[in-house]
């Protein structure tokens, strides 16, 4: 994966990071919105210094870590990633309520179409404003979003100080072993099933 530029980086403000999604996922990765550095590559959760594959991988969610550029590896595995913002900025900060808010609502919609088991929210701050629950706290959330459990979790950002690699290996192994109680895990032969009929309906829902 070649390192963008400044220039590439300021040319990537603003720009959509396209979902990995496919039908009947057992988990829907939801971050606040795409980074200036993983819109430049194309990929989620690129910027170097995001723990966001490290803790996937300590979570017990992949047998080794995977690269942001792998990525797709994800939909075989029933893990899907999307955003609440879909624009690519600098910084969640930039982000108004209103956009936030904007977002739940077409998250809900995304769930309603794909319907996934689970929703992982990445983001305290962000779910607290996007969904007006500025009490939630991390773990499992009261009541569902259009049938999927939530769950929330820390941003995975390096500028995350309140949340070190092992905390967030510790609270993606606690979702793990949360949807484990829940339900057993999809036969790979059957997500793999899924995946390549979507791919085949519309290639852009699957890009990594």
């Amino acid at each position: 994966m070649t390192r963008p530029s400044k220039s590439d980086l300021l040319a990537a403000a603003n720009r959509r990071l396209p979902d990995l999604v496919t039908p009947g996922l057992t988990i829907l990765f939801c971050g606040i919105n795409p980074g200036l550095y993983s819109a430049a590559v194309g990929y989620h959760f690129a910027r170097p210094g995001n723990r966001f594959w490290p803790a996937l991988y300590a979570g017990g969610f992949t047998k080794r870590l995977l690269t942001p550029a792998e990525g797709s590896k994800l939909l075989e595995l029933g893990y899907g990633l999307t955003n609440i913002v879909p624009r690519a900025t600098a910084g969640a900060a930039e982000l108004t309520a209103d956009e936030l808010r904007a977002g739940a609502e077409a998250l809900a919609g995304k769930v309603r179409s794909h319907r996934p088991r689970w929703i992982a929210i990445l983001g305290i701050g962000a779910y607290r404003t996007a969904f007006g629950r500025p009490r939630a706290a991390l773990g499992r959330q009261d009541g569902r979003l259009e049938g999927a459990r939530i769950w929330l979790l820390p941003s995975p950002s390096g500028l995350n100080a309140h949340h070190q690699p092992r905390d967030l290996a510790v609270v993606f192994g606690e979702l793990r072993r949360a949807v484990q109680r829940s339900h057993p895990e999809p036969k790979a032969r059957d997500l793999l099933s899924r995946v390549r009929t979507t791919r085949r309906a519309d290639p852009s829902l699957c890009s990594g």
